[in-house]
Formats: structure tokens, sequence, C-alpha cells
């Protein structure tokens, strides 16, 4: 069994717990912390000791001998403070999940039903974090901080609650239940960030030909380029009309 493979089992085993062992699932839409920040929470540290650690004025999602864990699933503009606290005492782990795949499920709030699963056609990948770490671009150059980017398989709830016909667009979202690991991306290191430059991206690249690799829009292209720019592992070369030209070499 190789590495992956026994995180893949490691995530399953927290999934089953959270979803049938713990006391406070009662059902879709009724949990006191969202399945998703709990399974993943369960998978890097079981040891409920661990948990929940105060530190300063915050609190952690986890505490180790080695590293101070906090989950984000959005919104890491309110990273800020607690990062530049929990950096002062320890090495900081960032865990950031993405939807790989993604299964869409419907709830009626009448009547209760659920419809069956469908697979949505949108597929996430790594590079999806970039719109988040532009958030915290500056707090990234300390060494202390670190990123496991958690690609996994999701059940996403949604309440039929949208202003269209069928009241699918423009819907709440009720719950998002993760159900297997695909892979996971661990960025220790600056020279880490490498592992989030698609591969075949020609000389003297711009964010065109990152957008066309990475599937991302112009605009989050250019953020991701911003990023990595920032912390000095893409360099400017020049410019091709009004873009920057880009290298990767170290």
């Amino acid at each position: 069994m190789d590495n992956l493979e026994k995180k893949q089992l490691r995530f399953q085993n927290a999934c089953h717990k959270i979803r049938y062992g713990k006391k406070n699932f009662n059902g879709i839409g009724t949990l006191s912390e969202k399945t998703l920040h709990a399974v993943l929470k369960e998978y890097y540290e079981p040891r409920a000791d661990h948990q929940e650690i105060r530190v300063a004025s915050y609190v952690a999602d986890i505490m180790t001998d080695q590293e101070i864990i906090e989950i984000q699933t959005q919104n890491f503009n309110k990273l800020r403070k607690k990062l530049e606290v929990f950096t002062e005492v320890s090495d900081v782990r960032i865990v950031y999940p993405i939807a790989s795949t993604k299964w869409l499920l419907w709830v009626d709030k009448t009547t209760g039903e659920i419809s069956s699963p469908r697979k949505s056609p949108r597929r996430g990948n790594s590079y999806d974090i970039f719109h988040e770490l532009y958030r915290i671009k500056e707090l990234l150059k300390n060494p202390r901080i670190k990123l496991s980017i958690a690609m996994i398989e999701i059940e996403e709830y949604r309440y039929l609650d949208g202003w269209s016909r069928d009241k699918k667009k423009g819907s709440s979202r009720c719950e998002r239940i993760p159900i297997a690991l695909t892979d996971e991306i661990l960025i220790d290191s600056r020279e880490d960030y490498h592992k989030l430059i698609p591969p075949g991206l020609k000389p003297d690249f711009t964010s065109r030909d990152f957008k066309t690799a990475s599937k991302l829009s112009l605009s989050k292209a250019q953020l991701a380029l911003n990023v990595l720019y920032n912390l000095e592992v893409v360099q400017r070369t020049g410019k091709k009309g009004n873009l920057y030209t880009y290298s990767t070499e170290r």
C-alpha cells in the first residue's frame, strides 16, 4: 500500500467516524459543526485532546508538537490575524479542500425530499487555491506557513430555493459531505510552490498561457501569477503586448 492509499484509507475512516460515530450528526443541515470541517479535523488529528486548542486569544483547530493546523474552506482573509499570532509560537499549516469531483443533490425544504445525485461537470484542481492565497500573499513569505491542499470527492446538498423556474439558479448550499480523498498536495517550502505551476508552459509564458494550462479564468490566472511572482517563484522577463512574460527558471 503506497502513501496515498494509506492517506485515502485514513480519510475514509474519518468520514465514517464523523457520519456514523458522532453524536452531533443528526441529518443534512443539522450539524453543530459542518461535516467537511469535522472530517478534515478528524483526518489530520484524531486525538480530541489536540483539537480546539487555545493559543493566545484565538482557538486553533489542531495543535500538535510539530505544528498548528487551521482548516479553512474559504475566506483566507479571516485568517490574517490568527496567522500573525500563531506563527509567533509554531509552524502553521493551512488545510484547504478542493472538490476534484462533486455530486449535486437537491433538497426540497418543504417535503425534505432529496434528489438522486448528479455529477457536476465542474472539476476543481489545485490551482483553484490561488484566489484564496492572494488574500494572504504577504504572509506566505513567512517560512512557518505551510499548506495542505486536500483534493476530495464530495456530495453537495443544495436547497431548491433559487430564483429560477427550477429553483436551482441562485440556490443556497445546505451541506458538503466528503466521501473520498483523491490526492493531497503539500507545500512545505517556497520550492514546493512549483507544484502549483502547470506543466508544459513554454519559456516566457504569459497569463493567457497559464490560463490555458491551468484551466483557470484569465483573471484568476493573473492572480495566481501575482502570488507566485510575489513569492519569487516566477520571474518577469518582459512584456508581450499588454501582458507580462514569466519564467520558472530557478
